[in-house]
């Protein structure tokens, strides 16, 4: 249950860092205010199988379209992936992702988009980098290092993803912690020293909320889950990065109105001080933010 006093209880708890100051950047010639204003994402997705049909494209000429839709409606930057996360979903070969990433990415590039890229393989984001895009969404744990530096050389961001697991496609059980933010502040503060190590200085830290894990099948375990998450993850700027959350669906919840799940999360994301959203619903959540003054 979500309550005021819930609310109250937490930033008492936590007062500390709820002040917390994160790093402001620039990110292909635009400066990011983090502290004062969150930025938002949109989503392109090059896969058949994503399930959110809205945002899938199924040629570079549409992609291109909707990633300048997307800026026009609002999204600072937009999110690019070749091979859905979900747990049933083909695996696209490096080859395969790259054939259909890059005339994206240069399309986009070409149009003024900022562009992050979705993927777990080192080949793919050396060619993703090569290609223009600004930032690396690093949904896998495995050779980081080498990926760390390739972003490093291009002087891009990257999204460091909380994954339990090689990549977002080989997860199994997700640790449900009582308080889960000790946990995601141990992996981030990890990965932040390899990254610095490898020169990166552009960071953000996603606690994974989207990813499918065995045990977050039931619909009432996972939102719980996410919802805490979401009203926590002020506490993991504490680490001196912006934090970066992919607005889940609760479609079991929200049924034939799916579409108002991601919404409710900005609530809940707004209230926690997240500073980028990644959403397929750019108009609403701009308005979202808007009307909660935090945009």
């Amino acid at each position: 249950m979500l309550s005021l006093e819930n609310l109250a209880e937490l930033l008492e708890a936590h007062r500390a860092a709820a002040g917390a100051r994160v790093a402001e950047f620039v990110i292909g010639g635009r400066a990011f205010a983090f502290n004062p204003r969150p930025a938002i994402m949109g989503v392109v997705n090059l896969s058949a199988e994503s399930w959110y049909r809205e945002s899938v494209c199924l040629s570079a000429a549409a992609a291109i379209q909707r990633g300048r839709v997307l800026q026009a409606q609002g999204a600072e930057i937009v999110d690019v992936g070749a091979e859905s996360s979900l747990a049933h979903a083909a695996r696209i070969g490096d080859a395969g992702q790259t054939g259909q990433l890059v005339p994206v990415i240069r399309g986009l590039r070409a149009a003024g988009v900022l562009v992050s890229v979705e993927t777990y393989q080192p080949a793919v984001t050396r060619a993703c980098l090569e290609a223009g895009a600004n930032i690396l969404n690093l949904t896998g744990t495995e050779r980081s290092e080498e990926m760390f530096q390739a972003v490093a050389e291009h002087d891009a961001a990257v999204i460091i993803c909380y994954v339990q697991g090689a990549n977002v496609r080989e997860v199994g059980d997700y640790d449900l912690s009582a308080d889960p933010v000790p946990m995601l502040h141990e992996y981030f503060g990890r990965q932040i020293e390899v990254a610095t190590r490898a020169g990166v200085r552009k960071i953000f830290l996603d606690p994974g909320l989207g990813f499918y894990y065995r045990n977050l099948q039931d619909s009432g375990v996972r939102v719980r889950h996410q919802m805490k998450v979401f009203l926590n993850t002020f506490r993991l700027r504490t680490l001196g990065f912006p934090t970066c959350h992919a607005l889940p669906h609760a479609f079991e919840f929200f049924g034939e109105e799916v579409r108002c799940a991601e919404s409710f999360f900005a609530v809940l994301a707004g209230l926690g001080k997240t500073d980028l959203l990644r959403t397929h619903e750019v108009p609403r959540i701009k308005a979202v933010l808007e009307t909660m003054g935090v945009y």
